[in-house]
């Protein structure tokens, strides 16, 4: 039959499930688009239109379920609104403000509803966070004109710099003049503070892609205890604006790597895995699928079927392996030639190989006893009694991949150590 190769690296390591890794912080990148509410604002809010915005967080578990995660986080970008009316020209408003915040936030994943393995996890957050913003408005052009919006939709210079046929003006988008501080009393607002709270609530699905990696989808409406971040308050200046606080939303891409946390799986080394196993011990030269060391027929030609000592098949038993034999069915004892052709003993005593290796003196009485009918085949040595149950493929040898075997039932106490030092001396005198 063929040998059977064994998996030698299980022999060394075991890999075991860790029931509680400790986990690290998730470091996490995201890149969002802002979209301002409030007093100035555009007519058209959408998540893929408005301000870019890009921030930076860590997160870990806060309850020993895992249902709660806390993130910290540090955002930076841009706001803006551009207010337009004919109607009302004084409500011709504008402004862009950096800002920059830092906060943290409870997330809930829904733990105890969805798998924490699952491909898609939704999520619900609220946070607080400080945020500090400046704004900024266009109010002169490229030249330093002032704008005068018209009622019929036209922006012009001051009436005085053309009597009766003011220029037109064209806005150039340069958000140059700080808002706290211009002079014109529908601006007078003063040197206000450009800090406030600011409350995220949010909402959003994360992505599984690998047991590190994920990424998530969400958006977060985040209200300022303030209702200057556009420069417009509902009161305190001649610029009315609608009662209550200003506020933005965030929709946002991020991508979350766990860098640092235990592996869910750890590789356990085994008693005997420091142990430098001589090379000799696992080669087989011959390719045959049956160790060196345990291998009786060393150097068989590739592609040969073996048995579990290595050596090639001999159904016959006639000593020509049958890749060789030109008679696979010789009657037992018969003489044959190299070519396991059934010959004269005359034929057998005159061929030239018996010429070319004269028998040593030792062995003529083992020819006697040939000749004379008593010959049997050379056979092992028998496996003691109490070890045949370790003959696991029933060849009556013990092979090297069986010794192996033995070695683990030593390590699970199922053999003692004189029973070891047995086995391994029967095994080298087979």
């Amino acid at each position: 039959m063929d040998g059977q190769e064994i998996n030698y690296d299980s022999l060394l390591q075991r890999i075991d499930t860790v029931e509680n890794p400790v986990y690290k912080p998730v470091i996490s990148f995201s890149y969002g688009i802002l979209n301002f509410r409030g007093d100035v604002q555009n007519s058209l809010i959408s998540p893929v239109t408005g301000n870019n915005a890009f921030s930076v967080g860590i997160s870990t578990f806060v309850d020993r379920k895992h249902y709660l995660i806390a993130n910290f986080n540090y955002l930076t970008g841009s706001m803006s609104g551009n207010a337009y009316s004919q109607v009302d020209i004084s409500q011709n408003l504008n402004f862009r403000s950096s800002l920059i915040i830092a906060g943290a936030n409870v997330e809930y994943r829904f733990g105890n509803f969805v798998d924490k393995d699952a491909l898609i996890r939704p999520f619900l957050s609220i946070g607080a966070g400080i945020l500090h913003f400046s704004a900024k408005g266009d109010l002169v052009d490229s030249e330093g004109r002032l704008y005068y919006y018209w009622t019929d939709g036209s922006i012009r210079a001051a009436p005085e710099s053309i009597p009766g046929n003011p220029a037109i003006l064209y806005r150039d988008f340069d958000y140059e003049t700080d808002l706290r501080l211009h002079e014109k009393e529908e601006f007078g607002l003063g040197d206000y503070s450009q800090t406030a709270f600011v409350v995220p609530v949010g909402a959003g699905a994360h992505f599984r892609v690998s047991n590190r990696t994920f990424f998530s989808l969400g958006v977060s409406y985040n209200y300022a205890i303030s209702d200057m971040l556009d420069n417009v308050a509902y009161e305190g200046t001649s610029i009315k604006g609608s009662k209550g606080n200003d506020g933005f939303i965030y929709s946002y891409l991020s991508l979350h790597f766990d860098l640092f946390s235990d592996p869910t799986a750890r590789t356990v080394e085994l008693l005997y895995a420091d142990v430098e196993f001589d090379p000799l011990l696992y080669d087989d030269e011959d390719g045959d699928f049956v160790l060196d060391i345990s291998d009786h027929c060393p150097g068989t030609p590739y592609g040969i079927e073996v048995d579990s000592t290595g050596c090639p098949l001999d159904g016959d038993m006639d000593g020509v392996a049958d890749y060789l034999d030109r008679e696979p069915d010789t009657r037992h004892g018969a003489w044959v030639d190299d070519q396991g052709v059934t010959v004269t003993e005359d034929e057998f005593l005159t061929t030239e190989q018996l010429r070319d290796n004269a028998m040593p003196r030792d062995e003529v009485g083992e020819y006697d006893t040939i000749i004379s009918g008593q010959y049997q085949l050379d056979q092992n040595v028998e496996i003691p009694e109490n070890f045949q149950s370790l003959d696991t493929d029933g060849d009556g040898t013990l092979s090297f991949d069986e010794l192996l075997l033995i070695i683990d039932l030593y390590f699970d106490y199922q053999l003692d150590l004189d029973e070891v030092r047995q086995l391994n001396d029967f095994f080298f005198s087979q």
